[in-house]
């Protein structure tokens, strides 16, 4: 990627692309092929279906191109800002919880990163207040990330 790509994602918040496709078998692996053959890495996947049609939420190195190549091939999707945080083990996730509950901030759904440098763990979280709870979180000494620190 050249480097004028890579200046536009500092410090940049984490977008999350949900797409809508028809609950048929063989999508995801089309979509799957579309954006890795536009050199796109898919940085955290989860998937929610139902009987007709399933909804693919993604997180990737750049957002802003996976939108242009989304658009432009005619997928329907959606974007939302999420928050990523990184720690260092599986014994940390009540610590996360718990800072969020304590500030009363709901959660809507979390699933973690597919990959992580440095051997650490991470996730995706979709909640109600993203200000509030990232500022939460780095009092409680937890790394929140940001679009830089999913590049690749």
């Amino acid at each position: 990627m050249s480097s004028d790509i890579l200046e536009t994602t500092q410090g940049e918040p984490i977008w999350q692309l949900s797409v809508f496709a028809d609950n048929k078998v063989g999508r995801l692996n089309e979509l799957l092929k579309l954006v890795s053959s536009h050199g796109l890495h898919v940085m955290a996947l989860c998937t929610q279906d139902t009987t007709d049609s399933t909804i693919i939420r993604l997180v990737f190195d750049y957002p802003r191109n996976a939108r242009s190549l989304l658009e432009e091939k005619g997928y329907f999707f959606t974007q939302c800002q999420v928050i990523g945080v990184e720690f260092d083990d599986e014994s940390k996730l009540k610590g996360i919880t718990t800072a969020l509950l304590q500030a009363e901030i709901n959660i809507y759904y979390v699933y973690p990163f597919i990959m992580r440098p440095n051997g650490k763990s991470g996730l995706v979280i979709s909640l109600e207040d993203i200000d509030l709870a990232t500022e939460v979180l780095k009092g409680n000494q937890f790394k929140v990330l940001n679009q830089t620190d999913i590049t690749r």
